[in-house]
């Protein structure tokens, strides 16, 4: 049994996070997720993943990844093979369709094929007007002016 979550509370005191809303409501939905082909998602470092899908028997061509608006999917489908006659069929070759909701400033960096093994790789690149800087923190001009001035009637030892 799923529970169902009401965001209205945080809708009246948050700004900007309908996203952040709109994935947690689609997350909750009770859909058939597929699981085939099997996949890994691992954290190569800091601020770069790799997600990994078991694609044996699919070529290049048989495959397509699209990245658009934070998502990306990853489509397989490979033509039934002409003219074979199996005993045995236990090697899958379905078509098959995942989708990764990527966060804001993640990017695939590349992808490759090897061994029946698909691996995509994705690096958070955050732009340097979102970075945090260190501000310089500056005395007021007019008060350093003041001190610095020598005052009226000082006497100064010659």
């Amino acid at each position: 049994m799923a529970t169902s979550y009401d965001y209205a509370p945080l809708f009246r005191s948050s700004v900007g996070f309908d996203r952040v809303f709109n994935l947690l409501e689609n997350a909750q939905r009770a859909r058939t997720v597929s699981d085939w082909p099997p996949y890994d998602i691992v954290k190569t470092g800091d601020d770069t993943y790799r997600i990994t899908v078991a694609v044996a028997g699919f070529s290049q061509d048989d495959l397509n990844l699209t990245f658009q608006s934070n998502l990306l999917t990853i489509a397989g489908n490979k033509g039934e093979p002409q003219g074979e006659g199996y005993l045995h069929r236990g090697i899958a070759g379905r078509p098959f369709e995942h989708r990764f909701e990527l966060a804001d400033h993640v990017r695939v960096s590349g992808a490759d094929l090897t061994n029946g093994l698909l691996s995509i790789d994705l690096v958070r690149e955050i732009p340097e007007a979102m970075k945090p800087r260190k501000i310089d923190i500056q005395a007021n001009a007019a008060l350093a002016e003041a001190q610095s001035a020598p005052k009226i009637g000082s006497r100064t030892a010659a």
